[in-house]
């Protein structure tokens, strides 16, 4: 083999993924369709979002797992399975406007960012809302939006929204994200202390009012002010 031949095999080999496509494959028909994810834009996005791109190098061989994995200040990346439960909840249009409340690696945000018009992401951990809108920026997401501030608040210069999306746990749902929700709108959050087991609800905003269902047990990181 000539050098110039052996090079250009040697940056190909660089430049291949750490994680193939058909292990997002196999994690879409395994932990995603095989679970009763039915939605097909939902799992189309799954299967397009690089979730290895979103997780710390050490941990890149573990990214299509059944699993959540920290991701650094004591924040995690949520198992595959619950970011396409809570991303089917939602129901979202093409033309839809997203909030989501803990950017964490950002992985959600790509994710919705697949199916809605705008995302628009907070983050109260200051390090992970930068490296979160690096690596957006880097898969070129440009129809998301982040910004370091207090999920509690929500985003109100940018409401109402069509979905809002919680990715951490607060005690209750803040009356902000509610208000900041449009009529029919849907709102998908965890709630419960983190020392115990917290449950996932759906909230709809219907004539004015907010109909709440409970939807599975789970386990977040708390949502802090």
């Amino acid at each position: 083999m000539n050098l110039a031949l052996w090079l250009v095999l040697s940056a190909a080999m660089l430049s291949r993924e750490p994680e193939d496509s058909s292990d997002r494959r196999d994690m879409v028909d395994r932990q995603l369709r095989g679970r009763g994810i039915l939605d097909g834009r939902v799992l189309s996005a799954m299967q397009k979002v690089p979730r290895h791109e979103f997780v710390p190098p050490e941990l890149r061989r573990l990214a299509y797992s059944d699993g959540p994995l920290p991701i650094g200040r004591g924040q995690t990346i949520s198992q595959p399975y619950i970011v396409a439960l809570m991303t089917e909840l939602l129901k979202i249009e093409s033309g839809s406007r997203v909030l989501e409340v803990g950017t964490g690696s950002g992985y959600q945000a790509a994710v919705l960012a697949e199916l809605a018009s705008d995302v628009y992401s907070i983050e109260i951990v200051a390090p992970l809302a930068h490296q979160a809108r690096e690596t957006l920026e880097r898969l070129g997401y440009r129809n998301v939006h982040t910004k370091v501030g207090d999920g509690y608040l929500g985003w109100p210069e940018e409401g109402p929204f069509d979905a809002i999306i919680v990715t951490c746990a607060p005690d209750d749902v803040p009356q902000a994200l509610i208000d900041q929700l449009k009529e029919r709108g849907r709102l998908v959050v965890p709630v419960g202390d983190s020392g115990d087991v917290q449950e996932l609800f759906l909230l709809e905003k219907i004539d004015g009012g907010v109909r709440r269902t409970s939807i599975a047990p789970v386990r977040f990181v708390p949502m802090t002010h």
